[in-house]
């Protein structure tokens, strides 16, 4: 695995331009990323299953995911809810979402043009799935774009381009995907039953669902807000892009604090109770229904921004900045 990086530097501009300067720097896990010389969030991508943000520090100066990797001595569920991730349960096969004996890797082999200037940065990476024995599945490019916005807002745009480098891909329906993130406890709803003590936090999508009925439906965005560690509220959406594959996507989202846009997963979110109950015998016996296939030496390209704000979320500003980010090119 090459996770040499180049020599950077990082740009700054007088603060009368800008109120915050963005900078990157390497570090032994991955790529670091500070605004006005605190940590943001950093970019890991060493002794992991797959490459992840974590932590990723909200506007009140604090984690708005969930710990990662769970600390020692703690019992977490969904140990492989990774902060901020891309993954699938089903790529030819193999589990690349949760991490059961055999599942899939996700290797980081390469950094390219990072750059940090004024309240921006960005980076590209590349990556190699592969099974447990090594051998590779598909290849991915990578492009994150972060930005530090007005109040303590941080902004990330994250690009994934898939290629079929080793054979056509096929990607399982399924619910367990794609592109997840796992907020703090305390974000996460009252009441769900892994830890009914500490969510205060509610979910609001695009068009209106609130909390438990968000699950499964599909929308532009979706924003799950709450109290951070602080006692301050923040609300963190995720858009979908239009030229995603089925857009608008679903939205795998839970009380419990997960919430991920998954376009494979039509089966588990739109059938009946019994329709899913079948399709998960049929996966038991091996029999796969496929979402997606990418053939042979082509790609598919996905692209989701995160928002983090103060404060619960507002629905024609959110929609305001969906519209910018969509005619994005």
């Amino acid at each position: 695995m090459n996770v040499s990086l180049p020599v950077m530097a990082c740009f700054f501009v007088s603060a009368v331009a800008y109120a915050q300067v963005v900078a990157i720097k390497p570090t032994e896990k991955g790529l670091r990323i500070e605004v006005d010389g605190a940590l943001f969030t950093e970019y890991v991508v060493k002794d992991t299953q797959r490459p992840y943000f974590y932590p990723v520090i909200g506007p009140n100066g604090v984690g708005v995911t969930r710990e990662y990797p769970t600390p020692a001595g703690e019992k977490f569920d969904h140990v492989h809810h990774s902060s901020v991730w891309f993954g699938h349960d089903g790529v030819n096969g193999l589990n690349f979402w949760a991490f059961p004996p055999n599942s899939g890797r996700v290797e980081h082999t390469e950094f390219r043009d990072i750059h940090a200037e004024a309240n921006r940065a960005s980076f590209s990476a590349k990556a190699r799935w592969t099974s447990a024995k090594g051998e590779t599945v598909l290849s991915d490019e990578r492009r994150f774009v972060i930005v530090a916005l007005p109040d303590g807002a941080r902004q990330i745009d994250l690009t994934f381009t898939f290629i079929a480098s080793a054979g056509d891909v096929s990607f399982r329906e399924t619910k367990e995907g794609a592109m997840g993130i796992r907020v703090a406890p305390s974000i996460a709803m009252p009441g769900h039953k892994y830890s009914a003590d500490e969510g205060r936090g509610h979910i609001l999508t695009s068009t209106g669902k609130r909390d438990t009925e968000a699950w499964g439906t599909r929308g532009n965005w979706v924003s799950y807000y709450g109290p951070d560690s602080s006692g301050g509220v923040v609300s963190i959406t995720m858009m979908d892009h239009p030229l995603n594959l089925n857009h608008p996507t679903w939205w795998h989202v839970r009380d419990y604090g997960l919430f991920a846009a998954n376009p494979f997963g039509k089966s588990d979110f739109e059938a009946s109770r019994e329709a899913q109950k079948q399709q998960a015998t049929a996966v038991e016996k091996g029999v796969d229904k496929v979402s997606h296939t990418i053939t042979s030496g082509a790609s598919l390209t996905q692209r989701y921004r995160i928002l983090i704000e103060k404060g619960e979320p507002a629905p024609t500003k959110i929609d305001r900045v969906f519209d910018a980010y969509s005619a994005a090119r």
